[in-house]
């Protein structure tokens, strides 16, 4: 009886071809979005944790300021860090690695090429710290940090748009009025955690930053590496009590720095964007709703139009099971069609997504169950009315109906 009540209803559906199609346009719409938006959320989800994870694991970074939890900052500028503070943070036993750090934004030129890049001033340590390996040349020695020599290390996309394909170690570059010696190249990261390109940066031994770029003695941020036996709990507790004695706030003041763990910004940014993801799929899903409703609609239509048939079916001995299951299955292969279609266009919208945004694409298989049994279970309840309407029809007032 189910085959046969299968075949009645793709009949039915076949003949009204248009009719049938606006009537699983809802349920695609909705399964699409949901399944689209879920999947571009956790792909996401991923880049924020893998965009933290090139940070370094166990990772602090100490900036000058009132942290925001503290409140707004007052109206006297917080004192700066200077390089005897990233000095005084290397000699705790919890820091494994200690880069500061003076940036700043300049445009380089090398030939007849040029390029508006970040500017990162710091030690040999920042790639340890980082975790960022080298693709071509070498760190900054020692000496060369000190010295404040003109050498520098590129990112990735300085090095495509300055120097193509070919290999920049031993060219120079000029940055502002310096004339600098390309001694490495760093490999390739790709997009941060808010689409950022990580690999448009150029490096610079900080002294050489602080004193032909920017002028100053200024440190604008200190990068820790922890040991392997401190937590960033203990990290963090000892490099503020540190800084808070270097910097003479008192007992009852609050910070005028800040030191952030890396893991707390990734579960941070990984919780709000669970947070709008759901929103949105929330949101998404409420079409869906819509989509049963206008199956409904459309299923009363048929009933309304096929009352004579159904009569003429009661009348040669059909009972009223039979009419509900004819009726209730060709509203669940209505939604279960729509369901299908919305899982394909859903897939495809997620994927364009995932390329045009530069993310991973990570479609979820019970995201794509749910969203599929959904739709079937709105065929049942929003298809149940319409067809226990056609199994109570009287037959001698169906066959009376023109």
């Amino acid at each position: 009886m189910i085959l046969e009540a299968v075949r009645l209803a793709l009949t039915a559906i076949i003949r009204n071809k248009l009719r049938s199609f606006l009537t699983v346009l809802g349920v695609v719409i909705g399964v699409a979005a949901v399944i689209a938006m879920v999947t571009v959320g956790q792909g996401s989800s991923e880049q924020v944790r893998a965009s933290v994870a090139s940070l370094g694991t166990n990772v602090l970074v100490a900036r000058p300021g009132r942290p925001p939890r503290m409140g707004p900052p007052t109206g006297e500028p917080p004192p700066r860090f200077s390089v005897k503070d990233a000095d005084a943070i290397a000699e705790l036993p919890v820091a494994a690695h200690v880069a500061p750090m003076a940036n700043t934004s300049q445009t380089v030129v090398a030939g007849n090429a040029n390029a508006a890049t970040q500017i990162y001033g710091t030690n040999a340590d920042y790639l340890a710290v980082q975790n960022w390996p080298l693709a071509l040349g070498r760190n900054f020695s020692d000496a060369e940090v000190q010295a404040g020599s003109a050498v520098c290390v590129l990112g990735e996309t300085v090095r495509a748009k300055l120097f193509g394909a070919s290999d920049p170690v031993g060219q120079s570059l000029r940055v502002k009025s310096v004339s600098c010696d390309v001694i490495g190249v760093l490999a390739a990261k790709g997009a941060g955690s808010f689409g950022q390109d990580q690999d448009d940066v150029l490096l610079m031994p900080f002294k050489t930053v602080q004193r032909r770029l920017k002028g100053n003695q200024d440190v604008d941020s200190i990068a820790v590496g922890l040991s392997q036996s401190a937590s960033s709990e203990e990290g963090i507790r000892v490099i503020s009590s540190l800084l808070r004695e270097r910097r003479r706030v008192g007992v009852t003041q609050a910070d005028n720095f800040s030191v952030t763990d890396m893991k707390e910004i990734s579960s941070m940014l990984s919780g709000v964007n669970s947070v709008l993801t759901g929103l949105l799929s929330s949101v998404a899903a409420v079409s869906l709703l819509v989509g049963g409703i206008g199956i409904m609609n459309i299923m009363l239509v048929s009933v309304t139009e096929r009352t004579r048939e159904i009569g003429i079916r009661l009348a040669v001995g059909a009972t009223s099971a039979q009419v509900l299951t004819q009726f209730l299955v060709e509203a669940v292969v209505l939604s279960i069609l729509g369901g299908t279609l919305g899982i394909l266009v859903g897939l495809g919208l997620a994927y364009g997504g995932s390329v045009y945004m530069s993310i991973p694409f990570s479609p979820s298989a019970a995201v794509v169950l749910l969203a599929f049994g959904f739709s079937a279970v709105v065929g049942v309840v929003f298809g149940f009315f319409p067809a226990r309407r056609a199994a109570r029809l009287d037959p001698i007032e169906a066959l009376r109906h023109q």
